[in-house]
């Protein structure tokens, strides 16, 4: 996860559990000599012994961004989804009630890198999405415990999706929106950290920005004005305390809405005044893609109205 946070202009790492392990997060990255890949098969077969599983889990989460090719080396080996969907399964009854300890969550954090390697790959992304994976981590994203293991374990998860994402395909659009990822998304948007913010709001972002995405969410007042409330309630927290890569998804966010010309006419009546006046100067001062784009959203809510037809209405009825 640590590459798709640096590319939404996070710059701090992972939070780690256990202050006197030794194990890495996720997908640090090693350097050293050739990547030996006996070793890397060996590992792979030793996933599917729950003797050997825990080391290599943490081996191969390790190597994951210098092996190009490990996610089609995890697919089609024998039993390895079944070993890593096992991991992700057998850790449910630790979340409800919310007893996850923090080398529970690191080991199924690593089983968590793993499958983000599989779903940013392009030749075991699909598949990846046709056996519904991603549906086996809504769990974790529905857990609401302020403690750094169930924090870390969202946001592995919302790792994954934000590395499917990533990739701008319409299948995987498609996909989420035949899922409750958007009112997950919304409530991490609300009530999560910083960086668990972050990638959820970047995940929206994505949504939004694919046509059916955009349409999806200004179909009905009830979409469109459950994802304006959320962004309102953030743009007053950030007025308090200040977050520029937080802030940077958010105006995107807003940007996108007023695409649509429904969502825009609402949005000349419940854009937030923060965005209106100068209070994020300062904080976007060194920011010129959110300044130009907050000047846009601005310079469209100020034109004319345009009819459309059909759509969100502009008042609940």
């Amino acid at each position: 996860m640590d590459q798709m946070l640096s590319q939404l202009g996070v710059a701090q790492p992972q939070p780690r559990m256990i202050s006197n392990s030794n194990q890495m997060p996720p997908g640090s990255a090693m350097s050293g000599p050739p990547i030996d890949r006996e070793r890397i098969y060996a590992w792979i077969n030793e996933l599917t012994n729950p003797e050997t599983r825990e080391n290599a889990l943490l081996e191969l989460s390790k190597k994951r961004e210098v092996v190009p090719d490990l996610a089609p080396m995890l697919w089609h080996s024998f039993g390895t989804i079944a070993a890593l969907m096992q991991e992700i399964v057998n850790i449910y009854s630790a979340i409800n009630p919310p007893v996850l300890t923090a080398s529970q969550s690191n080991r199924v954090c690593n089983a968590l890198a793993l499958l983000q390697c599989v779903a940013s790959h392009p030749e075991t992304r699909s598949s990846f999405l046709q056996v519904n994976i991603p549906l086996f981590l809504y769990p974790f994203l529905h857990t609401v415990s302020k403690t750094r293991p169930f924090e870390y374990l969202r946001l592995t998860s919302l790792g994954v999706i934000g590395a499917l994402v990533k990739t701008d395909e319409q299948e995987v659009i498609n996909f989420l929106l035949n899922t409750e990822i958007i009112p997950l998304c919304l409530r991490i948007m609300e009530s999560g950290s910083e960086l668990s913010k972050t990638v959820a709001t970047f995940i929206l972002q994505k949504i939004l920005l694919d046509e059916t995405g955009l349409a999806y969410i200004c179909q009905t007042y009830e979409r469109f004005s459950h994802v304006a409330m959320i962004l309102g309630k953030m743009v007053l927290h950030l007025s308090k305390e200040p977050s520029a890569r937080l802030l940077k998804h958010v105006v995107r966010c807003y940007l996108r809405l007023s695409d649509n010309p429904r969502a825009r006419e609402a949005l000349r009546q419940c854009l937030p005044e923060q965005l209106k006046d100068a209070t994020f100067n300062a904080c976007l001062k060194d920011d010129a893609s959110t300044k130009r784009w907050l000047l846009q959203l601005q310079t469209n809510l100020e034109a004319p109205p345009v009819q459309a037809p059909g759509g969100m209405p502009l008042h609940q009825q």
